[in-house]
């Protein structure tokens, strides 16, 4: 490719008018062209309106945030800026190197608070001058507590991943965070769903915010391929390993229900293939940043995971996504699901269904507006009347 057609196909962050180095910064990352909510919210955040945007899991929320972010930093300025609050470690980590390569040529310094590491290092970061800040809710009210963070600076305060946070039981934390910044700032919510109390906090505290609803367009992001493996709950493991064998993923996650099944299907796995890993949220801080960098690399192929990973995560190559067991709502599925078929890449979503899991399923399935699309043997006709079935179809 010449620059010339480089310089073509990055127009499409170009008409954002962005500042040259933060467009010398997505060349590098190879981005040419915003995706669906990167055109619709850049714009607004740019225009320092409040947003809340419901959009699927992949659609690039990530870089939705930290583009017009970095491109608003004001360098002569030392204080935290941007705040954004995440629910886990993990997309605290993502967005802060995110970032950090966004903002790389600008001189923006993005740095991530949370739970599981040292406090007095993460506090003498923040002495050294961090522009964007982000971090998990219980951290942060720690720092604020202590008098140990500044707040006084923040122009822009994001709320990512909203309704998980709601779920985890946050709501008290998030107030509490809101009203501390008693001056005049732009709140940006970014959520999958929208419960009533996500509604209830954006009132209170959100001044005429602008709305994007990418949900109500497509649940399901059009390049996945959704597929099912009947399955009795004593073949599962060995349905699993032909399926592996048979679909050779350049990459895959398992998605299992609870860390003991976790740690079982990570054991029968490593006796059969290379490149096995696991990852749940009883291993130590250290040991799942390791796991994840692993994975996200391409040095594992395979990650056997609890929900830890369904949500918000950015694994760009993951070409399959396996659920051992269908998660309770179809909501979850749906995040399982969007970890595979990121950025216009397809995807395959494999779920190994059991007789006690077919209601479930049904629901499932209604909910993504798909038929169920059986690899192998469908499941007998009398265990199959709630919802119509489209056997063997690979």
């Amino acid at each position: 490719m010449t620059n010339e057609d480089q310089a073509t196909d990055l127009s499409g962050f170009a008409v954002f008018q962005l500042d040259d180095l933060i467009l010398k910064a997505l060349k590098k990352m190879n981005f040419i062209n915003p995706s669906p909510i990167q055109k619709e919210a850049i714009p607004l955040i740019l225009q320092n309106k409040d947003l809340i945007s419901l959009a699927q899991t992949g659609s690039g929320k990530t870089a939705t945030c930290a583009i017009p972010i970095c491109n608003q930093i004001d360098l002569t300025n030392n204080g935290i800026q941007a705040l954004i609050i995440v629910p886990t470690r993990e997309l605290a980590l993502q967005y802060a190197t995110e970032t950090q390569k966004i903002g790389i040529y600008k001189g923006v310094k993005a740095f991530a608070i949370f739970g599981g590491e040292d406090a007095s290092l993460q506090q003498s970061k923040l002495k050294h001058g961090v522009h964007v800040l982000i971090a998990t809710p219980g951290r942060l009210i720690d720092f604020i507590h202590a008098q140990l963070i500044d707040l006084s600076n923040v122009s822009t305060l994001i709320l990512d991943e909203a309704d998980e946070m709601l779920s985890m039981g946050f709501y008290d934390d998030l107030e509490f965070i809101i009203q501390c910044l008693v001056h005049k700032h732009q709140t940006l919510l970014f959520s999958a769903t929208m419960p009533p109390a996500i509604a209830k906090l954006a009132k209170l505290h959100m001044h005429m915010p602008q709305e994007i609803n990418l949900i109500s367009q497509q649940v399901s992001p059009k390049l996945i391929e959704h597929r099912f493996a009947f399955a009795p709950l004593h073949h599962k493991e060995s349905t699993l390993l032909k399926l592996l064998e048979q679909l050779t993923p350049v990459q895959a996650i398992i998605f299992c229900h609870s860390r003991i099944q976790v740690e079982k299907i990570y054991t029968m796995l490593r006796k059969h293939t290379a490149g096995v890993d696991f990852l749940h949220a009883g291993l130590s801080q250290d040991i799942r940043k390791i796991v994840t960098q692993k994975f996200r690399s391409g040095k594992i192929k395979f990650l056997v995971a609890t929900d830890i990973v369904a949500r918000g995560l950015d694994f760009s190559h993951v070409s399959h996504v396996f659920i051992y067991q269908l998660p309770k709502t179809p909501e979850n599925y749906v995040h399982r699901a969007g970890r595979t078929g990121r950025y216009d890449k397809a995807g395959m979503v494999i779920s190994l269904v059991a007789q006690n899991e077919l209601l479930v399923l049904k629901s499932m399935l209604q909910h993504i507006n798909q038929e169920a699309i059986w690899l192998g043997e469908a499941p007998p006709k009398n265990q199959n009347r709630s919802f119509r079935m489209t056997p063997n179809r690979n």
